[in-house]
């Protein structure tokens, strides 16, 4: 955080810092006096502006690269823009309209969660990423139909009507009283369970020898019970979508940032660790540059909002990462969006 309040900037300065960050996030260049006192509405001279921009660059807003005699905004002066400059423009209706299709598109909700998470990295032209919610769905009922000789499809209800579908192996020749022994005997114990509470019973139950199955029915259940453990246990925590979009004109002329902002998006254990920081925020979270550590040295900012569900429950969370120099008037409320949609997927 900046330790310069805008309030303790003169309204000239404020006018000329404002105009330079919102040029540099325009068109990702320097901007210099020259294009300042030609923008209108000043009424300074260049040397006065020249002045201010010093002023400026005295007090850690801004900078001068080298190549340059425009100046662009540092970490800490897009942090003052971001906090006490921007004005949020809406997601207009059809960035709304495209969010919600995705959100509301039938399936496993992690092929949902998917889907948002490109649709808003193509909104936002950057890379878009969610984590998924940590749950444990209560249980009603689980049946294996045959489809093969070898093959069994088990279907899984879900407490809340919702319903996933696996294939199961089976040995051959297995009669269909098996099938459905063994769909009767775990649906009986799923009741209000969650999946690794009934694995646990029904596991116990076969082990010391309580249950009424045969061998055959109780291999079975083992096969259908491991299946969906396994699955579980393979579930990403988190989705990135979109990472080309960081791959623009600007980051080809910095290759060296470019590997290490791609070296930072495959290790998503530690992005999903960086968006569980947002969990506990009640709005959408900004962090610049190097006020995260992941992003330190590939100089990339992270927006991120937690999405809660109907009990107002953290259940994750969804986001953007791309260069510091993104459009943040429009992407902060687009994020913001997205979360309150998918808080109304979750219910």
């Amino acid at each position: 955080m900046t330790s310069q309040p805008i309030t303790e900037l003169t309204s000239r300065a404020r006018d000329i810092f404002r105009l330079v960050v919102e040029g540099y996030l325009t068109s990702g260049q320097p901007v210099g006096s020259k294009t300042l006192a030609g923008a209108g509405g000043l009424n300074l001279s260049p040397a006065s502006i020249r002045s201010v921009l010093h002023e400026l660059e005295m007090l850690g807003l801004l900078a001068a690269p080298h190549t340059s005699a425009g100046r662009l905004p540092t970490e800490q002066g897009l942090r003052l823009f971001v906090d006490g400059m921007m004005q949020v423009a809406e997601p207009t209706a059809e960035e709304r309209a495209a969010i919600e299709r995705q959100v509301a598109q039938p399936g496993p909700i992690e092929a949902a969660l998917a889907a948002t998470s490109a649709v808003l990295s193509d909104l936002s032209a950057c890379a878009g990423v969610v984590m998924v919610p940590r749950r444990e769905p209560r249980l009603a009922q689980l049946q294996l139909v045959p489809l093969a000789p070898d093959r069994a499809l088990a279907v899984m209800v879900g407490a809340d009507g919702a319903i996933e579908n696996r294939v199961v192996a089976i040995p051959l020749g297995l009669p269909a009283s098996a099938l459905e022994q063994a769909s009767n005997y775990i649906t009986a114990r799923l009741a209000g369970r969650t999946l690794g509470e009934a694995v646990a019973a029904i596991r116990n139950e076969i082990a010391s020898g309580r249950s009424a199955l045969d061998a055959a029915s109780a291999d079975l259940v083992q096969r259908g019970l491991a299946v969906w453990s396994e699955d579980a246990a393979r579930r990403p925590v988190l989705i990135v979508r979109g990472a080309a979009h960081l791959l623009d004109e600007s980051t080809l002329t910095d290759l060296e940032r470019v590997r290490l902002l791609l070296d930072d998006l495959e290790n998503k254990q530690s992005v999903a660790d960086l968006l569980d920081a947002a969990r506990e925020a009640e709005a959408t979270r900004i962090f610049i540059g190097s006020e995260n550590r992941l992003f330190a040295l590939s100089g990339s900012s992270v927006i991120a909002s937690p999405y809660r569900d109907r009990d107002g429950r953290v259940v994750g969370v969804v986001g953007v990462i791309g260069p510091t120099r993104l459009n943040y008037a429009r992407v902060v409320p687009m994020v913001d969006f997205t979360a309150q949609s998918l808080g109304k997927l979750i219910g």
